[in-house]
């Protein structure tokens, strides 16, 4: 499926207020990994600035132990303290990467911001290695928009 196909679907999600926050952001991430074939696992983390962790809040695909992450640690603690999208082909020619399963080969990052300030992020690995283009990219970014539109943060 084409990503841009899956807009309407997510919108009508998000916007959906009869479903608390984080049950809406488990419904996206269960709609993209049913829908896009090499979006293996999918999770919403959300930073806690104060403590410099980011928190697993919904996710799709196999549990994993990484439900806390410090800032800095693995591809989703580096874009913590980047505040750039990190796209990583092969995660085996990475240093700084905390394994979630044999079967992941490659990952994506993408930061969340609300009032310029980055909250969190959505993370997506794949059994696949090397599948995600700009086009990933640009549809992950859009995606987080909307996020943010349902977001409170203190």
């Amino acid at each position: 499926m084409a990503l841009h196909d899956l807009k309407n679907e997510l919108s009508s999600i998000l916007a959906n207020t009869k479903v608390e926050t984080y049950g809406r952001l488990t419904q996206v991430c269960e709609v993209l990994q049913r829908s896009i074939s090499y979006y293996n696992w999918v999770g919403f983390y959300f930073a806690n600035h104060e403590a410099q962790t980011l928190h697993l809040k919904a996710f799709a695909g196999e549990p994993t132990d990484h439900i806390v992450i410090p800032f800095g640690k693995g591809i989703c603690g580096q874009v913590a303290v980047s505040n750039e999208n990190f796209v990583v082909p092969d995660i085996s020619a990475q240093d700084n990467y905390i394994a979630c399963s044999i079967t992941v080969k490659s990952e994506i990052v993408v930061p969340l911001f609300k009032n310029g300030k980055n909250i969190g992020q959505i993370d997506i690995d794949s059994h696949a290695p090397d599948p995600f283009s700009k086009e990933d990219e640009l549809f992950l970014e859009w995606v987080n928009e909307q996020v943010a539109e349902i977001i409170e943060v203190p």
